[in-house]
């Protein structure tokens, strides 16, 4: 759980930046995340790892919260996209499962979860997390549980927020308290907030 006018894309200051040292930012914050945990995540380290100047980063991103963003959405994007082809309840499960999948074993699922920790108690990076990466990635969610349901391939129980909160929510959880999500949990969600009832 974004085109070229994608509201997750914050337009960055600044020199035009050379994509090469820009993934070596990325990546950095990536490892260095995974390896130290938030707190210890530093502007300093991440320049030492990828072998950019301090004061570049700075022109490019105004905090290391804004790097994570950047590193979330290009990672998400290319591991877990949001389906847009022909919606189905088989394409909805594969989606969750892959979420799953992301947040549980994915080093980069550890940025998600890291900036969820943080934005509860900064409301910058709450703000940030919500403009930038959750509104985004909800409203495709959104659009993807609606057209499968106008194609009368799942039934919510709940409204579309509310049952990719429960979806999702319940998957977030798990992975928070360092528990393993069972890809059983998945299909027990699926199948009791999704699938089509008969009367």
């Amino acid at each position: 759980m974004p085109a070229a006018s994608s509201p997750s894309r914050r337009p960055h200051s600044g020199n035009r930046r050379d994509d090469a040292a820009r993934l070596a930012v990325l990546h950095a914050a990536d490892d260095l995340l995974a390896e130290n945990g938030f707190g210890a995540l530093t502007v300093e380290a991440i320049a030492r790892r990828a072998g950019v100047a301090k004061q570049t980063i700075y022109r490019w991103w105004p905090s290391k919260v804004e790097i994570l963003l950047d590193t979330l959405i290009e990672d998400s994007d290319k591991r877990i996209p949001v389906p847009v082809e022909k919606p189905s309840a088989e394409s909805v499960l594969r989606y969750l499962r892959g979420f799953a999948r992301f947040v549980a074993r994915d080093p980069a699922g550890k940025v998600l979860l890291a900036l969820i920790a943080e934005a509860q108690h900064d409301a910058g990076t709450a703000k940030s997390f919500h403009q930038r990466y959750l509104g985004p990635r909800r409203a495709r969610e959104r659009e993807m549980l609606t057209r499968a349901t106008e194609a009368g391939e799942v039934a919510p129980r709940l409204g579309a927020d509310a049952t990719m909160d429960a979806l999702v929510g319940a998957i977030v959880y798990r992975a928070l308290t360092g528990s393993s999500i069972p890809r059983g949990l998945v299909d027990t969600l699926v199948d009791d907030l999704l699938r089509p009832r008969a009367d």
